[in-house]
């Protein structure tokens, strides 16, 4: 029971100082999640957060979920994602019920503009951090041009379809099945004995 218990505060707190969603996530699972904790590698968090991120739903709600099924199961991952849920919508139905005109309060958009800065270091933390992490070799640095050229093209340029965020995220998974295979290893061919 403690394990869910853990599980669920741990969740809890990741939901409650995330802002911002998508990479913004990465720097707060690291510190609950991988530093405190030790429930999962930075590698294995990134695999999580790469199928998070092609999978319907929440980036933040779907890689919840795969952490806590690897901790707890089914019922694990159940935890992972309320914890990880819970705290939002609470905070937009309380700004729902009590707060009309949320956006159009000064105190409001100037608290937001603060938390974009704050939101934009933490992406940025973990874009130089996936930097540090991932390209290591050539091949991938070449994946990584091919994808940053083709979706800051123009849209007149090449057909729309290849620069969709979906094209090329199919693209780069195929590319990424043929450049990273590993081969079997031969196995030395049996010599008779000549009896």
């Amino acid at each position: 029971m403690k394990g869910y218990i853990e599980i669920l505060s741990s969740f809890l707190k990741v939901g409650l100082f995330t802002f911002g969603g998508g990479y913004a996530i990465i720097p707060m699972v690291e510190r609950e999640i991988i530093k405190k904790r030790a429930w999962a590698a930075i590698d294995e968090v990134m695999e999580y957060y790469t199928v998070s991120q092609i999978m319907p739903g929440l980036i933040g709600v779907n890689l919840s979920i795969f952490i806590g099924n690897k901790l707890k199961g089914a019922f694990g991952g159940f935890l992972a994602a309320i914890g990880f849920m819970l705290p939002g919508a609470i905070l937009i139905t309380a700004a729902a019920l009590f707060i009309s005109n949320l956006a159009d309060i000064p105190a409001v958009q100037h608290a937001f503009a603060g938390i974009r800065i704050a939101v934009g270091a933490l992406i940025l933390d973990t874009v130089i951090k996936l930097v540090k992490g991932t390209f290591g070799k050539i091949r991938t640095i070449v994946v990584f041009l091919f994808v940053f050229v083709f979706s800051v093209m123009p849209r007149g340029i090449v057909p729309g379809f290849m620069t969709s965020p979906v094209f090329l995220v199919l693209v780069s998974g195929f590319v990424g099945l043929i450049i990273y295979r590993q081969k079997k290893p031969r196995l030395p061919e049996s010599k008779g004995n000549g009896s």
